[in-house]
């Protein structure tokens, strides 16, 4: 449902060009009140400046991500923005590289070499039918062909996937209560919203293209299925996915279950699209993700699994009450 949200997400933009800047904040305006509702951070024991203050900065960084990620859904389509999200296992080779051991570390950096080689082929047109090699059937005519992206409009999207784990490990790192957790996304959304309104009303107040605010059409399916699959759902369907199912972000399984939502949906609103160039891109950006979150479980304490693990958005520990 929030793939199916991104699409219609970015069907809705591509044709009535409103702001993504005011569309992303009336977004989070509706989200912030379902979460400060549902979750009254307000109550229960005082939250400590110690959560606080890291969670309000991290609501910067969510807010700063929806703009990228925003930005590079309309520059480089849906499936590229939504592959990209998984950038985020760049951190995981980061952290191995900075603080982990080095027994593995070229297997990782070979597995973000992957991921950029995966990256690279879905910036010349691999995915699609227009410009893939690998696409020698059917020659129907195409509504509207795709044009090649290239590397530049890639940064857009991947360093939206990058901010998008960055804001996830801190979230980690602040709480590993799942009650607390929520309470203190709730005050994230929140954040995130303030971030963003001065940048909304000067986006209105310049008289944008379409005064996207003003004219917003608030029942639009777009609207809402952003807010409630694409802000809300997703919060507790992720944590029930890696607390219940270990099936954690940026991993080769998430990966392969979007790709198949991918396929469905590309098909379904008649992109520009190729099945076969498209699955060689995520095999080669599953593989590098395979190999740059990889565990060195030799001679290596709980303590040292769990924290390394942190800062991959895996959790492969036999400590099942921990969240990833």
């Amino acid at each position: 449902m929030r793939i199916w949200s991104v699409y219609s997400l970015y069907s809705y933009l591509s044709n009535s060009g409103d702001s993504i800047v005011g569309f992303i904040f009336s977004c989070l305006v509706p989200t912030s009140v379902i979460f400060l509702v549902l979750q009254k951070p307000w109550k229960g024991r005082p939250l400590p400046n110690s959560q606080v203050v890291p969670t309000v900065v991290n609501g910067g960084i969510l807010a700063l991500y929806f703009v990228l990620w925003g930005k590079g859904l309309l520059a480089c389509g849906p499936l590229v923005a939504l592959l990209a999200e998984y950038a985020g296992a760049v951190l995981g080779v980061l952290s191995a590289a900075l603080y982990g051991r080095k027994v593995n570390i070229w297997r990782k950096i070979g597995g973000l070499a992957a991921m950029l080689v995966a990256y690279y082929l879905l910036s010349n047109g691999w995915s699609t039918r227009t410009h893939s090699p690998l696409y020698s059937f059917g020659s129907e005519p195409l509504e509207k062909a795709a044009q090649t992206i290239g590397m530049k409009e890639m940064v857009v999207p991947i360093t939206a996937g990058i901010l998008s784990a960055l804001r996830r490990v801190l979230a980690r790192r602040v709480s590993l209560k799942n009650q607390l957790k929520r309470r203190l996304h709730a005050i994230t959304i929140a954040s995130a919203t303030c971030f963003l309104f001065p940048f909304a009303m000067w986006d209105t107040i310049l008289g944008s293209a379409s005064d996207s605010i003003v004219k917003l059409q608030l029942p639009s399916w777009a609207y809402l299925s952003t807010v409630l699959f694409g802000m809300v759902l997703i919060f507790y369907v992720d944590n029930v996915a890696e607390e219940k199912l270990h099936l954690v972000f940026s991993s080769p399984r998430h990966l392969m279950v979007s790709t198949g939502c991918i396929v469905v949906l590309e098909i379904l609103y008649k992109m520009d699209f190729s099945l076969l160039g498209f699955l060689v891109c995520s095999v080669i950006l599953g593989f590098g993700i395979f190999e740059a979150t990889s565990l060195e479980r030799s001679k290596k304490s709980p303590l040292e699994a769990h924290e390394l693990s942190n800062g991959m958005f895996h959790n492969q520990l036999p400590i099942s009450a921990l969240p990833s």
